[in-house]
């Protein structure tokens, strides 16, 4: 039993690892679904374990883009320290909510994230939008963010929905973060997603730690689940250049939609029971 347990983590996790190297940071929120159908688990039982594997797999990016200088270390802590905070919060309210229910919540979350990614991967994306002024501001002869009161709201708030977000369901929050470093920074797209892999691999950690300790995490199924997701992130990032980026994304954009249906049918029956 224990080695078909074992076997299904390490499938399961080489398929979100490919997922997560092949599409970005949104691809890691496929983890929990399939812990759940894979080995019939509760979103809260799966959630700490994919929430080690996320961050472990943001943290060898978040490392990268460090060396590579594209990592904006002030704004990914600013905003980690407010989402470790929270994040314990969502960890109770996960405990706190029957399974039906926050499987109900979680096919929502997934259902938006498929949807953004589908328009993401239509070429009526690319529409100009109209010039605005952010609130955070790189200094280009510094090349730091200049830090003010909008700006320090902005990235708290971020760091709230993320914290709350990874607790709860056990996501890494890139969906939340690299849409409003978007919109609260003039910040380019690398440094964006450098700086959002950083605050997923910070704010992971706490809540492993904190579920850790609670004795919420199962060590059977995490330490394969996410030594394979690693190498699978590995071999999806290798071969990612070979696919056009829009297809991948409207490809998964489809795959997430479908799980997020099979979540929302099985929480309603469940909830009809």
């Amino acid at each position: 039993m224990i080695y078909s347990v074992t076997l299904i983590s390490l499938g399961l996790g080489g398929g979100v690892g490919l997922i997560l190297g092949l599409t970005g940071a949104g691809g890691a929120i496929m983890a929990v679904p399939l812990l759940v159908f894979g080995l019939h688990l509760s979103v809260a039982q799966a959630a700490p374990i994919a929430l080690l594997a996320v961050g472990l797999s943001a943290a060898l990016g978040a490392v990268l883009g460090l060396r590579a200088g594209k990592v904006r270390y002030r704004a990914a802590g600013f905003i980690a320290a407010t989402g470790i905070v929270i994040s314990p919060l969502g960890l109770w309210a996960a405990r706190q909510l029957p399974n039906a229910p926050l499987a109900i919540v979680f096919a929502g979350v997934l259902g938006m994230v498929a949807w953004r990614m589908w328009r993401q991967g239509s070429p009526s994306a690319a529409t100009t939008a109209p010039p605005r002024t952010p609130p955070c501001l790189l200094n280009t002869d510094t090349g730091r963010l200049r830090w003010t009161a909008p700006c320090a709201r902005a990235l708290a708030g971020t760091g709230v929905i993320a914290g709350f977000l990874s607790g709860l369901l056990g996501v890494g929050g890139g969906f939340v973060i690299v849409p409003a470093l978007r919109r609260a920074t003039d910040l380019p797209m690398q440094a964006i997603v450098g700086t959002s892999l950083a605050v997923i691999a910070l704010v992971s950690a706490s809540g492993v730690a904190a579920a850790a300790a609670g004795g919420h995490l199962d060590g059977f199924i995490a330490l394969p689940f996410t030594l394979a997701a690693v190498v699978g992130m590995l071999a999806g990032r290798a071969v990612a250049d070979r696919f056009p980026p829009r297809r991948l994304q409207q490809s998964f954009a489809l795959f997430a939609a479908l799980v997020a249906a099979a979540m929302l049918i099985k929480a309603v029956m469940a909830l009809a029971a």
